[in-house]
């Protein structure tokens, strides 16, 4: 107990949440603490009841509750009306048992609706008795639309009109909405719209309106059933022009309106205009802004919605209606009431005998209420006197309180708009210490959170609490700690030098108690690599990242969830311990996925959208309007974009009259745009497409719009490609370019040709086709005409082309150039004369003078040349032409003539000149190739060139050494023109060369042929062969050879004792691999590779011979064996051969070396 000042211990632990409102959680805590132990005695508390304004679904049993706690457990009774209701004399009324919530049941029969009314239930044990609040009970009421006869409604275009709904009085209100009689919604829009009321508002009605009709709906929330009003059907007279209109109130009427809102409500105020053009809604506040956090707009502006009102919102509230012929205003008044809230709510105290306390039942509202105390049910202030109980308004004042004193208090606080009502019990109890929680309890607690060990604990007076660490040091409190009234010890920041045992006692005159909590701080568990946005396209793999660290001590699980739902793993998910990889993503992977990390005292999570980027889904709902000569509008609904934003939209057209079946594209748009007027051409039937294009790729067409066909019109274009020419020498071809079929504009297209000679004044001759040339017959021979063409068709003719000059045909022409001759003759070009022709005489269009020549032979001897003939064309005027054929072959003898062409023909051919080419110098030396035969000598080769352009007098070779970029002095070698090749001596083998080759004439040399070293591929090969030279190689084969002459006479020495070795035994050794035998019968000792010297082991010879023909030949101290220059060793082992080898049955085994060996053994 608390005697200090009176106050009651759990009085100030009630008291306690209103100074640690910062902190929820432990609000929760302290909450917990203050109950009293469940075991004690006790007066009964509410715990559970029905709402105030209860209504019911009549087509269900009717429960109302009532729960109280209590120790005794309390009985229940209830008054229906302000009257005891007797629930054991209706049979369809049953209780609960251990509590007071009532059960209706109707299966025998009866109405709900009997059963409305005011409820409350009485809770009562030994020590008080306890109230529920009046629970006004009612029957939801779903009433059909009364019979009414809806006759059409006749509206000009432009005016204004209301469609009233006026649903039924349903409980609680339906929720109206207005559709068609094929139940498909009403579009609204800022023009059309649905007020508060449920009347259907038009701001100005358009002939559209007239298309559908108009039934009103009402929704019964209870029995979720639909109520149909009968639909009005409009007509809708049509104006040429729609009268425009200044706007004007619908709802509300007048100038001001004022509007009444409760406390904690929401507030809607609602505006809707009529005018032409619809006007726009704009909101106010007269002498303050709107509250910006609390505001909302809905119904395109016209409804202002507050949420959560309270009395500073009250005001002036201004909306104004605005088109471009005016502007009208309306002032609405708002008035915030309040029912009753609580100030100061009367919470249960707990007080020891002679101890002091107080209840206190503070509220406001607006009005202001009134407060009533009850004691148990009944007024106050018709309860017995009490010397230690004192009213004082809204306080009850407790003092020196007695054993036998407990009872619930009941506070009431009431205006015209609603009542609270709390229950209260004073308990007077006298009890030691006691642990309500639980013994011993482990606590684990992540580093640098702020913790909270919870030591609930009761006694009565109040027991005094305090905190010990590892059962040392003085109590706990100040600095990191701090510790609560209701046993809670608080740290402000755990570390891991707070971990340990921890013990609460509480003390009282009465005894004491305690309790231990052993706490254990963890590392934190942390996202070091949390997933990432992404947007990948369609069908590619997706990999979400999420790497954790945690306490080593603490296991963790890692788990995955998409759109806050379990993500199901199928067979394109993979999860490894650091990531979730998704392959082959779609359309259906986007979302939200997130990375939830678990241990049993933590948890953390971290997200990202994932995006799948795919081609858009096609536009839909094609529709055409606003139709012209030329044009229409094409509008459509763009469908999703998939991820990745439509910056295009594609328009494509087919008809049916040129091109059947056939899409072609019209035009692009950007992709913010749904409407577009489409530029046409006349007479072509059309329908239209859409295609959306996105960052990945095209959509799907949207499906085809409905047919839109442009009517004829004359040609617009000219024929394009006009010319004339003729075919032949009297005549000329008229030709052009038909129209594209989207030119025709109209049906029986024709083209109308006018021609006439030039510089005359003869009148113009004129042809009708359908095709597309016209053949002037019997002209003269190139003649020039104009020329001029127009379109036509049934609906009339199109614009004339301007006049064109063509030709008629050419012929061949008369006359040919005449003294043709050359002068300064080259090697490869000379100069052309000739005196030119009369162009009368070319009898066409002058083309050109062609000159005509061949090389008839070439005057190097023996020297085969092509006499392919060449042209060469020049143009010129002037009276002494000239010009310059090049290209000539030197050192050759030519043949040329020389014509005058037009277009077709060529004249007869002028005076034949010879001519021959002076000396030049060669071409290139042809297959020029070079191979090394040793480590300094390089072979060279060449042949003659193609073309020696004169005498060959020789080749000359330069070559010199390449150092980086700097060179060595160049050396020069000559050669007779017969000699075609050369040894070349390079000094050092380690040196880059360059050589350059060229052929000699009398004029000069020729072209340069440049090679450089090494480059050669067979390097290796010559290092290979050229090893035989080197001195350590020859030292090794002496000594082979030495020891081989060593064991041959050792074999000697033994058989000239008499010595046998056995031949025998081993005559049916197999021959070695790589033993050849030679047809002779010899053996060739060689590598494996041709170039390689001699190994320095032998193999065994196999040859059959008699032992009594053995000699030293046999073993090649003479006969063939010998060495080459270079000491490499290339003799050969043979045999000899008995005459009678083939005879016997046996054969002697040739002995090698290696078999003499054995033969010592």
């Amino acid at each position: 107990m608390l005697g200090q000042g009176g106050q009651s211990a759990l009085s100030l632990l009630l008291l306690l949440p209103l100074l640690l409102l910062p902190l929820p959680l432990l609000l929760w805590q302290e909450a917990a603490a203050i109950e009293v132990p469940q075991d004690l005695k006790q007066p009964p508390t509410i715990v559970r009841q029905s709402v105030k304004d209860y209504i019911v679904d009549p087509r269900d049993n009717i429960i109302i509750e009532c729960e109280a706690k209590g120790n005794p457990v309390p009985t229940f009774l209830w008054r229906r009306n302000g009257r005891f209701f007797n629930i054991g004399k209706d049979p369809r009324v049953t209780m609960r048992k251990r509590s007071g919530t009532l059960e209706i049941g109707f299966r025998s029969g009866g109405r709900p609706e009997d059963y409305e009314g005011e409820y409350q239930c009485f809770a009562t044990n030994e020590f008080g008795v306890a109230l529920s609040n009046k629970i006004l009970l009612r029957v939801s009421k779903a009433p059909l639309w009364p019979k009414e006869v809806l006759e059409p409604v006749s509206v000009s275009e432009g005016s204004s009109l209301v469609l009233p709904c006026n649903p039924p009085p349903g409980l609680p209100p339906p929720f109206t909405f207005w559709m068609n009689s094929a139940m498909s919604p009403i579009p609204q829009d800022k023009r059309v719209s649905m007020g508060l009321n449920g009347d259907l508002y038009f701001s100005n009605v358009l002939a559209k309106d007239a298309q559908t009709d108009y039934s009103c709906n009402a929704r019964f929330l209870f029995t979720h059933t639909i109520q149909q009003k009968n639909p009005f059907t409009l007509k809708v007279q049509a104006s040429r022009k729609l009268p425009e209109s200044t706007p004007t109130f619908l709802s509300p009427s007048g100038s001001e309106s004022s509007k009444m809102v409760l406390r904690d409500e929401e507030l809607l105020l609602e505006c809707i205009a009529a005018g032409l053009p619809t006007p726009t809604i704009k909101w106010f506040k007269k002498g303050g802004d709107l509250p910006a956090r609390k505001v909302k707009f809905e119904n395109y502006n016209k409804t202002l919605k507050i949420l959560n009102v309270s009395e500073e919102d009250a005001g002036e509230y201004i909306c104004m209606a605005n088109n471009h012929l005016g502007s009208i205003r309306h002032s609405i008044f708002v008035q915030v009431k309040a029912a009753p809230y609580w100030l100061d709510k009367p919470t249960n105290l707990v007080l020891a005998p002679e101890e002091n306390g107080r209840l206190v039942c503070r509220a406001n509202g607006n009005p202001k209420p009134s407060i009533q105390w009850l004691l148990n049910g009944q007024p106050i202030d018709s309860a017995p006197p009490s010397l230690s109980r004192r009213l004082l308004g809204d306080t009850i004042m407790f003092d020196s309180v007695q054993i036998g004193g407990s009872a619930v208090y009941q506070c009431n606080a009431s205006n015209q708009h609603g009542y609270l009502l709390a229950n209260a019990f004073v308990s007077i109890l006298d009890l030691p210490p006691r642990m309500l929680g639980p013994k011993n309890q482990l606590i684990k607690v992540i580093e640098n959170n702020r913790t909270f060990l919870d030591c609930p604990f009761f006694g009565s007076p109040l027991p005094e609490l305090r905190w010990f660490k590892n059962g040392q040091g003085s109590g706990l409190d100040g600095g990191q700690y701090r510790v609560y009234i209701n046993g809670t010890l608080a740290i402000r920041q755990a570390r891991p030098e707070d971990e340990g045992t921890y013990t609460c006692v509480a003390s009282s005159m009465l005894g004491t108690a305690e309790n231990q909590v052993r706490l254990e701080v963890k590392e934190p568990i942390r996202i070091v690599q949390a997933p990432q946005q992404q947007s990948p396209v369609r069908g590619a793999a997706a990999r979400l990242d999420c790497k954790v660290t945690s306490d080593a001590t603490m296991p963790v699980t890692v788990t995955w969830m998409k759109d806050d739902k379990p993500l199901y793993m199928g067979w394109r998910m993979r999860k490894d311990d650091d990531s979730l990889t998704i392959s082959n993503v779609n359309e259906g992977d986007q979302g939200t996925y997130t990375c939830t990390v678990q241990s049993e005292i933590e948890q953390k999570s971290a997200s990202a959208r994932l995006t799948v980027l795919d081609r858009p889904a096609p536009p839909m709902e094609l529709d055409l309007s606003d139709p012209a000569a030329r044009s229409v509008r094409l509008t459509w609904i763009p469908g999703s974009d998939r991820g990745s934003p439509i910056t295009q939209f594609l328009v494509q057209f087919e008809e049916d009259r040129w091109e059947a079946n056939r899409w072609q594209n019209l035009s692009t748009y950007p992709g913010d745009l749904n409407s577009v007027i489409l530029q046409l051409v006349p007479f072509v039937n059309y329908q239209f497409r859409v295609i959306a294009i996105n960052a990945v790729g095209q959509s799907e067409p949207s499906g085809a719009s409905p047919r839109y066909k442009t009517s004829g019109t004359v040609p617009d274009a000219i024929p394009r490609g006009l010319r004339g020419s003729g075919s032949k020498s009297d005549n000329m071809e008229i030709s052009w370019e038909p129209l594209l079929d989207l030119e025709r504009n109209g049906p029986n297209l024709h083209y109308s040709v006018w021609w006439r000679r030039v510089a005359t004044e003869e009148n113009w001759s004129h042809v009708t086709t359908a095709g597309f040339r016209h053949v002037v017959e019997n002209t003269e021979t190139y003649v020039p005409y104009e020329i001029k063409i127009q379109a036509r068709n049934d609906f009339g003719t199109g614009p004339v082309s301007n006049v064109v000059v063509g030709h008629s045909g050419e012929d061949k022409p008369t006359d040919a150039p005449t003294d043709l001759r050359v002068s300064k003759v080259h090697s490869s070009s000379v100069v052309v004369h000739w005196k030119p022709v009369d162009l009368n005489s070319v009898r066409g269009e002058f083309k050109e003078y062609r000159l005509h020549y061949w090389r008839e032979s070439s005057l190097v001897p023996g020297l085969v040349v092509s006499d392919d003939r060449s042209a060469k064309g020049f143009y010129s005027t002037v009276p002494e032409p000239t010009g310059v054929l090049s290209g000539l072959v030197p050192y050759s003898k030519y043949k040329m003539f020389m014509v005058v062409a037009n277009n077709h023909f060529e004249s007869p051919p002028s005076n034949a000149v010879e001519f021959t080419t002076k000396e030049g110098v060669p071409d290139v030396p042809s297959l020029f190739t070079l191979n090394r035969r040793s480590l300094d000598t390089i072979h060279l080769a060449w042949d003659k060139p193609s073309e020696p352009n004169g005498i060959l007098i020789g080749y000359q070779l330069k070559y010199y050494s390449l150092n980086g970029s700097r060179t060595g002095r160049p050396k020069l070698e000559t050669f007779y023109p017969n000699v075609t090749e050369f040894n070349l001596w390079l000094p050092s083998r380690s040196t880059r060369y360059k050589l350059e080759l060229s052929a000699l004439t009398r004029v000069g040399s020729g072209e340069v042929l440049v090679e450089e070293l090494p480059h050669f591929t067979n390097e290796a090969y010559i290092d290979q062969v050229d090893i035989a030279t080197q001195g350590w190689f020859i030292g090794l084969m002496c000594a082979i050879a030495l020891i081989i002459l060593i064991l041959l006479i050792v074999c000697f020495i033994k058989r000239s004792r008499g010595g046998k070795y056995p031949v025998r035994d081993k005559k049916d050794l197999p021959l070695d691999p790589v033993d050849q035998k030679d047809q002779d019968g010899s053996f060739d000792y060689h590598s494996d590779e041709d170039n390689k010297p001699l190994q320095g082991s032998q193999t065994s010879l196999d040859a059959n011979v008699k032992e009594s023909d053995d000699s030293l030949v046999d073993y090649g101290e003479g006969g063939d064996g010998q060495f080459n220059e270079d000491g490499s060793f290339i003799g050969q082992y043979t045999v000899k051969k008995d005459k009678d080898e083939t005879e016997g049955n046996e054969s002697s085994e040739a002995t090698s070396p290696v078999n003499a060996i054995y033969s010592l053994a």
